[in-house]
């Protein structure tokens, strides 16, 4: 396993450890190959983190002469926002973000923020998973210099804090941690909380000094990042199925022949498989150590109370954001026909 590699890593910046050789591209080779970084903000136990160990199996084994797959964690290369910057210029080869990450690049990707937006995970999974269709939403991030190859589960958001959630008004007052997007703040104000955008590695801190209340993702965010131990309830509003997105820099992506660039595709697309396969596992196990040795408390709440509060969010959006309008209608002829199947 050599997700960390003794390459620049004594050159550190104030907020993004990055060796300074990687910002000058000085050190862009090694050995006569050259070096590809791939940046993420998770765990080496993640499976975001074990397949993206996949993707470079694969390209290793096809084109080890050429590359050397080097696997930055832990927001080791900085937040995901600097990390995409640094995508635009070079600095880095690949990140793997969360969707509303991409929102101030290209709007389009305002979509996956809108609250209940997927009537179910099947649904959520079966249309990422349509690699066809996924490329017209991919492909929109040209223009700000990298490309979408892949999507990563990253679960179903639900709020989790100090004190029981079972209904909107449990939240009122409340100052929750929400992901940097426009979408989310508003789907918290409906929900009569208030909305704290920062940084993921900043919140476990802001828990426990009472700076918010709590915060909504997925189980397995709320234990690796032992965030249950500050918030003991868990409460499943279902409210967003958010996907984290593997980009590519066009510098780099442009630079390889289309030989190569197939390689680096189906690396891409084989990281997706055992991510997902991992993250089934994972969430399963995390949800256990929650309860049992955390202590927290899942509750199941009436989805259908918070719906209705942020049924007017989503207008706004589409009235706001007329890119997102095809994929929204796409993805509602999905639930219709779902649930006229009985699913």
């Amino acid at each position: 396993m050599k997700f960390l590699k003794k390459v620049g890593i004594f050159c550190l910046g104030a907020g993004l450890i990055l060796g300074c050789c990687v910002l000058a591209g000085g050190c862009s080779f090694s050995n006569g190959k050259r070096i590809v970084r791939i940046a993420h903000g998770q765990s080496e136990t993640h499976p975001e983190h074990l397949g993206l160990l996949k993707f470079e199996q694969y390209v290793e084994e096809h084109l080890g002469d050429q590359y050397d797959v080097q696997i930055y964690p832990n927001e080791l290369l900085g937040s995901s926002q600097k990390a995409i910057e640094l995508a635009q210029t070079g600095a880095i080869d690949f990140v793997v973000s969360a969707a509303a990450n991409l929102e101030n690049f290209s709007d389009i990707y305002e979509i996956f923020s809108m609250p209940y937006l997927f009537h179910s995970e099947e649904i959520y999974r079966n249309i990422m998973s349509d690699t066809q269709y996924m490329e017209q939403i991919y492909q929109a991030a040209d223009e700000a210099g990298f490309r979408v190859l892949t999507w990563y589960n990253a679960g179903t958001r639900s709020f989790y804090a100090k004190k029981p959630i079972y209904t909107p008004e449990d939240l009122r007052g409340m100052k929750i941690r929400v992901q940097q997007s426009p979408a989310s703040v508003s789907m918290c104000k409906a929900f009569g909380a208030a909305a704290s955008p920062m940084s993921f590695g900043e919140v476990y801190t802001a828990i426990q000094q009472g700076v918010i209340d709590g915060a909504e993702n997925n189980e397995l965010a709320m234990t690796n990042n032992k965030h249950g131990e500050v918030a003991k309830y868990y409460s499943y509003t279902r409210h967003q199925m958010v996907p984290d997105l593997l980009i590519g820099s066009l510098k780099f992506l442009d630079g390889l022949t289309s030989e190569e660039y197939d390689v680096f595709y189906e690396a891409a697309l084989l990281s997706t498989e055992t991510e997902l396969k991992y993250w089934d596992e994972q969430i399963e196990e995390a949800k256990q150590i929650a309860s049992e040795k955390m202590g927290v408390t899942f509750i199941e709440t009436d989805m259908e109370l918070f719906q209705k509060k942020v049924s007017s969010v989503q207008q706004n959006m589409l009235d706001q954001n007329k890119s997102i309008r095809t994929f929204y209608d796409h993805i509602q002829e999905v639930n219709k026909k779902s649930q006229q199947e009985g699913r």
